[in-house]
């Protein structure tokens, strides 16, 4: 049975649309999510995402409109929850972000600040990342 929900960061649509090692594993871990949610900004960082790696000849103009097509498909038929970022997630983002110890970086504050807030398990393939939301007490679904 498959569980509720987690909140899905990038690094797991960037293996999920885009053939890498990880693509598999995290083809495998998305079938056992029910609702799967992201936000805008996980949106926003996949498109830059595969920007980068048309630019480093990973991906093909064509390859990366026919991604973001099949993308935009399965955020236009529902399979994604979508949760709007809020002024509580930046504010708890800058709180995670300026804690002792943290090398959390802007993007997977907010992402991190997401999942704590809509009280969903994280899912991600960023081992740093995975590190970080299990610091601050956060279900992680850790792709590898």
């Amino acid at each position: 049975m498959p569980d509720e929900t987690a909140y899905i960061d990038t690094s797991v649509l960037g293996a999920y649309y885009c053939p890498e090692f990880l693509s598999a594993a995290a083809e495998a871990a998305l079938r056992q999510i029910k609702t799967p949610v992201i936000s805008l900004l996980s949106e926003v960082e996949f498109c830059s995402l595969l920007s980068r790696k048309r630019r480093i000849n990973g991906l093909t103009e064509r390859q990366m409109r026919a991604i973001l097509d099949l993308f935009s498909t399965h955020v236009a038929e529902g399979f994604y929850r979508r949760v709007a970022l809020t002024s509580e997630h930046f504010l708890t983002a800058r709180k995670l972000v300026a804690s002792a110890h943290s090398a959390l970086r802007t993007l997977d504050g907010l992402h991190l600040a997401v999942a704590l807030a809509e009280n969903l398990p994280l899912m991600t393939a960023d081992q740093d990342l995975a590190k970080a939301a299990k610091r601050h007490k956060s279900a992680v679904i850790l792709i590898k």
